[in-house]
């Protein structure tokens, strides 16, 4: 049986003394990346802590300390420690249970590391403590393991609206970092999480950043918000589909413990009563293909009265998909215990006829009391493999859009800044074969036009309205100006719902 490791106590008096040892240590990411130099910075991120030694050699500065303790994870001496930490001390060192004191050296029981990040309010860093990994440990993680800031944390964080909000959820909070973040555009945060130990590092992270409009409350999805509305949901769910079988481990920081994907779809069917008119959902998920493809799964669990944007970003099969979890959680191909591990996820996966698996982000929205004309509820479900730029900024662009749309079509438009034009020609040939518009931001998109659409696109100056040009278009082409227009208007409200086009003054 995996033993429960104690969670962090965040003391607010011990987290203010920490907070200033490691500000007084200049503890942060350009620093620390200054001291051990960017190659080992960056081989850290691969799990290679070896160039950092080596970097440090014998230097032995508070930074240095801090340095080896929390980011890599190392005993240090207790001296050294103390040194470092004037403030907390040894002995608030070990109350937080961030370390344990044995005699003469420090054991760190948690890692603490700087997490920089940019946002509309500007550019900033956390001190961000969470579990150790797998380096630090030497061994696969436990069950009841709080991650730090991964991968996944920083996409969400990037997908997130920067709107202004009164009262936020984060729903399955982990170490804290989006609540942290969302808390710097919402009035008030509530942080929910099934493990006490995440709640726990959450908590001491907002105290040691001096966060105080968070409310971090336990219980499992939105049971801690019952008959609560927000204007703004954002979760990092423990979407991983994971077996339910015997020896398979069950993490709490992937796996929300139901079969296949019953977790995003509980999440989506149940996440509507919780939005305020006008407020908005987004979370990170994974989705089964099976008799329907995943996105067409999804699409079902949506009531059709929301709004829902829903992208695809990569689809794996259960194969790679196992493998993938499977060494997140540790485990290794050389390992004796990988093979089993291996075999519980494909028979789980053909027991339910599986055959690829969805990883991608949702964006949910109820609509406010404003009566709807000319299209209905955004349904947007599509895959992009692109790079993608500014997400959150391009979602807030992409509703706007369709608010917009929603009185007709804008009497004058422009082209957006970021917006090029490509012609393809074959050899000798004087008119284009194909002419393409591409986005140089947000979703990157690429649109195939035909000549009238990109003469159309081409003299959006905002000078002359859409009518004007569409009529002068169906004199040059010699057109009758109905069919024109009935042609070119599903098009030209696309370009400006995909933000190719904008009204004119934007």
């Amino acid at each position: 049986m995996t033993a429960v490791h104690l969670a962090p106590r965040p003391d607010p008096q011990l987290a203010r003394a920490l907070a200033a040892d490691l500000d007084a240590a200049d503890f942060r990411s350009d620093p620390l990346r200054l001291l051990w130099g960017s190659e080992a910075d960056d081989a850290l991120a691969r799990g290679l802590r070896e160039p950092i030694l080596r970097a440090l050699g014998d230097t032995d500065t508070p930074l240095a300390t801090l340095g080896r303790l929390f980011v890599l994870g190392m005993p240090q001496p207790a001296v050294a420690v103390e040194r470092a930490l004037p403030r907390l001390g040894l002995s608030g060192l070990a109350s937080l249970v961030l370390a344990v004191v044995d005699f003469d050296e420090v054991r760190p029981k948690a890692l603490l590391r700087p997490q920089p990040f940019v946002d509309t309010d500007g550019v900033g860093e956390w001190w961000i403590a969470s579990d150790l990994d797998e380096v630090a440990l030497g061994s696969a993680l436990p069950a009841d393991h709080v991650l730090g800031v991964g991968g996944a944390s920083r996409t969400l964080a990037e997908l997130v609206i920067p709107a202004q909000v009164e009262r936020a959820l984060d729903l399955g909070t982990g170490c804290g970092i989006q609540a942290l973040l969302v808390a710097r555009h919402a009035g008030r945060v509530i942080a929910t999480d099934i493990s006490e130990r995440a709640l726990a590092f959450g908590e001491l992270n907002a105290l040691l950043n001096g966060v105080a409009n968070i409310e971090f409350r336990l219980g499992s999805m939105f049971e801690p918000v019952e008959g609560e509305a927000f204007d703004l949901i954002v979760s990092n769910p423990p979407f991983v589909i994971t077996p339910r079988a015997q020896g398979v481990p069950e993490y709490e920081y992937r796996d929300g413990g139901l079969v296949g994907d019953a977790l995003v779809e509980r999440f989506l069917r149940t996440a509507p009563a919780h939005l305020a008119p006008g407020g908005i959902a987004q979370l990170l998920g994974n989705w089964e293909s099976r008799d329907l493809s995943g996105l067409e799964r999804v699409d079902s669990w949506v009531p059709d009265d929301l709004d829902a944007w829903v992208i695809e970003r990569e689809s794996l099969s259960p194969l790679a998909y196992a493998e993938l979890w499977i060494r997140d959680g540790g485990t290794l191909p050389r390992d004796g215990g990988f093979t089993p591990l291996l075999s519980a996820w494909l028979d789980d996966f053909a027991e339910r006829g599986v055959t690829a698996i969805g990883f991608g982000y949702v964006l949910l929205r109820r609509p406010d009391s404003v009566p709807e004309r000319v299209e209905g509820p955004l349904r947007r479900f599509e895959s992009l493999s692109q790079p993608l730029a500014n997400t959150g900024r391009a979602l807030e662009a992409g509703l706007a859009a369709h608010d917009l749309l929603q009185e007709g079509t804008p009497d004058r438009l422009v082209v957006a800044s970021d917006v090029t034009e490509a012609r393809h020609l074959m050899p000798g040939d004087d008119d284009p074969t194909v002419i393409e518009l591409h986005q140089g931001g947000g979703f990157g998109r690429v649109v195939s036009v035909d000549p009238a659409l990109a003469g159309f696109v081409g003299a959006c100056d905002g000078e002359l309205t859409v009518g004007q040009i569409v009529a002068a278009l169906a004199d040059l082409f010699d057109v009758p100006l109905a069919d024109l227009w009935a042609d070119l208007e599903p098009r030209i409200r696309r370009l400006v719902r995909d933000g190719f086009l904008l009204p004119s003054g934007e």
